[in-house]
């Protein structure tokens, strides 16, 4: 019985050099194709990686600065006016068990803040004064960015520390005894300057004296405008539950009570709706890549019918015809993302670094883009890869 001739089979190594053919005869047009994918991975990869950065930066200084602040302020009353601390707040609120420490600022509202008496009156540049607790710091999280901060002795005298925002608007770099602003018309030397404070924003743009200083000097009535509560973290719950009414016993409902690393959790999730949109944007532009990748290979199915009526003559089956193509196209989706993957990598590190993040970047991401480019590619070549498969060598030859 006469041997029956069967179709050499393509090895895996064989596939990649058939596939690679039509790359390595239009290199530019292949480039350009897989630019197209790299450009919607990089873009999809630098999102996750800048978001997921983003987030361990935000963890990072949560995690030093402490998710256990509190903070009482007065709210209104019933008839809209603005409600007031009693002065025993402090006291009563570091009765509470689970707290460990309490301190406070009170707003001077009429004392104004200017670098000298030369300033018109109305350009306050929005700095406000407040008198502020010796333990303030160690409440709030803040740091001193030069100088000291406000002690037993040079909170009874005219010695004020500025926030970060405040000294920047002030034109004050660094303090010193030769370094003055006027406070409510009076002269206050500068003993210290903060750093920027997440978790207590409204030292940015403050004017910070002692409380005895504020009252003999200035006389402040010794009503808190904020209360700061660090307490165990196993009882932070707890204490938020009875602050207000601990804070006033006589109307809770006047207290506002908030958890400031809220406001910066809640900042971060609403990035989060940013970055949907870039995301999408990136699977857009992934799209689009995968459009020029389908286009290329049906132009390359049209202008190779020749060579695939001689394969087709030579014994190639159908099966291999529909495997070099479908090879191809996902050999050049796979060059754009690999490429996309390294970019988008490059980018976040060096966006991360620019910021002073930590530089993560999500496996899941790395592996989800790849995959991505793989099934972009599968689909985008998958008609012409058949369409070439269905040429028979008569037609194909003589195309």
């Amino acid at each position: 019985m006469a041997d029956v001739l069967r179709p050499a089979r393509l090895g895996p190594g064989d596939v990649v050099k058939v596939g690679a053919t039509g790359m390595r005869t239009r290199p530019m047009r292949a480039f350009l194709s897989a630019l197209g994918i790299a450009i919607g991975i990089a873009a999809m990869v630098a999102v996750v990686g800048i978001s997921s950065s983003s987030g361990a930066e935000l963890d990072r200084t949560l995690a030093s600065l402490g998710t256990n602040l509190l903070t009482v302020a007065p709210g209104t009353t019933l008839t809209g006016e603005q409600a007031q601390l009693p002065t025993e707040a402090e006291p009563m609120i570091g009765r509470i068990s689970g707290v460990r420490t309490v301190s406070a600022i009170g707003r001077l509202p009429k004392a104004k803040v200017y670098r000298n008496a030369k300033i018109p009156v109305i350009e306050t540049n929005g700095i406000s004064a407040y008198a502020a607790r010796v333990n303030l710091p160690a409440a709030t999280g803040a740091r001193l960015h030069d100088g000291s901060w406000l002690n037993d002795a040079t909170g009874s005298y005219p010695a004020v520390v500025l926030g970060a925002a405040a000294a920047q608007r002030l034109g004050i770099g660094h303090a010193g005894p030769d370094t003055q602003v006027l406070v409510g018309g009076v002269w206050f030397t500068v003993v210290g300057v903060l750093e920027a404070a997440p978790l207590a924003p409204e030292l940015d743009s403050a004017a910070l004296i002692g409380w005895p200083a504020a009252a003999s000097v200035l006389g402040f009535d010794g009503h808190a405008t904020m209360v700061y509560t660090r307490s165990d973290d196993t009882r932070v719950t707890a204490v938020r539950e009875v602050l207000g009414s601990t804070a006033n016993p006589q109307a809770p409902n006047e207290v506002q009570v908030s958890r400031p690393s809220d406001a910066l959790a809640a900042k971060q999730a609403a990035g989060a709706a940013f970055t949907g949109l870039l995301l999408g944007l990136g699977v857009v532009a992934l799209l689009v890549g995968g459009v020029g990748v389908a286009n290329t290979m049906v132009i390359s199915v049209l202008e190779r019918r020749a060579e695939i009526g001689l394969r087709r003559s030579l014994g190639a089956t159908r099966g291999q015809i529909r495997t070099q193509f479908l090879a191809e196209s996902l050999l050049l989706s796979a060059l754009g993302g690999a490429g996309g993957v390294l970019l988008g990598a490059a980018v976040t590190a060096g966006y991360a670094s620019y910021q002073g993040w930590p530089i993560v970047l999500p496996v899941w991401a790395v592996g989800g883009g790849l995959g991505a480019t793989l099934a972009i590619g599968a689909l985008a070549g998958l008609y012409p890869a058949i369409r070439a498969s269905r040429l028979s060598p008569t037609e194909a030859l003589r195309g």
